[in-house]
């Protein structure tokens, strides 16, 4: 079942807008990523939830996507995420801002494979304006956001592909917009 939902969590870059996620979901992926464990058990993390349309449109604006993918504007215009969660970090509870990064990781992918449990998916996106962001949302001056995760129904295909010989891993689209990841076989990710 965990590969299961491993599989179907892909980074998805387009999403059906017409699919709302309520405040109600967001805090359930919210309240498995607390669960999670934390370094030296500090939990400092927070989560700012995005799910009204204007604020959702505002945060969008904010993200850049598929730096490899130049060339695209994705998500392509109507096929937005509905929903965000921004992971941030309080610097009162610590003020190190990368102690904690495995943390954020291991909590954006909980909440991912939460919302792929639910017939949804997303993406994290780290590049952003922290600052900008900040602003955006009017978080206080000790609440760094991290890592946006952006969140929806997904509607695009992506395609898992073996590396090539040329050791290549860059995503790509074809002519009808399906989306392949190339991944390294199992027997060149053992080292021993």
């Amino acid at each position: 079942m965990l590969k299961d939902l491993v599989l179907k969590n892909r980074s998805y870059r387009g999403f059906d807008e017409s699919v709302s996620i309520s405040r109600e979901t967001l805090m359930e992926f919210v309240d498995c990523a607390r669960l999670c464990p934390s370094s030296v058990n500090k939990q400092p993390l927070k989560y700012f939830l995005v799910y009204e349309k204007e604020m959702v449109k505002e945060v969008l604006s904010l993200t850049r996507w598929a730096r490899a993918l130049p060339q695209l504007q994705l998500p392509h215009p109507g096929h937005g995420p509905t929903a965000f969660i921004i992971i941030c970090q309080d610097s009162e509870i610590d003020p190190n801002l990368n102690r904690y990064m495995k943390d954020v990781g291991i909590v954006a992918q909980t909440m991912l494979l939460a919302a792929v449990e639910k017939g949804l998916g997303g993406c994290m996106i780290g590049n952003f304006t922290a600052g900008e962001v900040r602003e955006a949302l009017k978080l206080k001056e000790n609440v760094h956001p991290l890592l946006v995760v952006a969140l929806g129904k997904p509607q695009e295909e992506i395609v898992l592909t073996e590396v090539p010989a040329s050791g290549e891993t860059d995503y790509y689209r074809d002519e009808k917009d399906v989306h392949y990841v190339p991944k390294r076989r199992l027997e060149d990710e053992i080292i021993n």
